[in-house]
């Protein structure tokens, strides 16, 4: 097992477990977030109705795709947690989900109008995410459109429970030039970035939000 392997089955240990308490406290979310609403209503305003997009990291709700998918987006969630791709696919069952590492997506070249990763690429070292972007770059149509969003900051560092949940996995943070420098790198013209403060109810860290193109 390489090193991102090691990561990612930790990330599915930890998911497994937390799936369900994830589920309960995150599923309607976006009621609360109405930064994180314009923001979509903003990325979803730069595709056609019908355009094919990648939830890179869906979670238990699929709650992101699902807001997407009522504006008329045709979505296929990826998670790499069994529990995680049970629970949305119950929940959803007019979406099309996998269980997948975003590290070895299946899906063909070309084949996307869009990702979206919300916080998925943050269980990865940072020194291997470039792996995680070239997927998405590899995934997506030419011209296509990245969105990738995280939590600010400079640690990265293994915690050892996750929502409450005793369990091992990696949270690395990003400051937004380090986020930047990391699309450019990988191919992706930047015209979106954003930070915002936390709301009251969340993880007290900054969110930083980024939209890139492939170029």
């Amino acid at each position: 097992m390489d090193t991102i392997e090691l990561f990612h089955s930790k990330a599915r240990q930890a998911y497994n477990l937390a799936a369900d308490k994830y589920h309960c406290l995150f599923w309607n979310e976006l009621e609360r977030k109405e930064y994180d609403r314009m923001l979509l209503d903003f990325f979803a305003d730069r595709l056609n109705n019908g355009s094919r997009i990648c939830d890179a990291g869906c979670g238990p709700s699929g709650h992101i795709g699902r807001y997407l998918a009522n504006k008329g987006m045709v979505i296929t969630g990826l998670d790499i947690s069994d529990r995680c791709i049970e629970l949305a696919s119950t929940l959803n069952p007019d979406m099309h989900f996998v269980r997948e590492d975003i590290a070895k997506m299946s899906f063909e070249n070309n084949s996307y109008d869009a990702v979206v990763s919300y916080y998925s690429i943050i269980h990865t070292p940072k020194n291997l995410v470039y792996l995680l972007l070239r997927e998405f770059y590899r995934v997506l149509k030419p011209e296509g459109y990245l969105l990738v969003v995280v939590k600010a900051g400079s640690d990265e560092s293994i915690q050892n429970e996750m929502i409450g949940i005793e369990t091992e996995i990696l949270l690395s943070l990003y400051s937004e030039e380090e986020i930047r420098e990391s699309l450019i790198r990988n191919g992706f013209d930047i015209f979106f970035i954003e930070k915002r403060d936390p709301y009251d109810f969340e993880i007290q860290k900054e969110r930083i939000y980024v939209i890139g193109r492939k170029i």
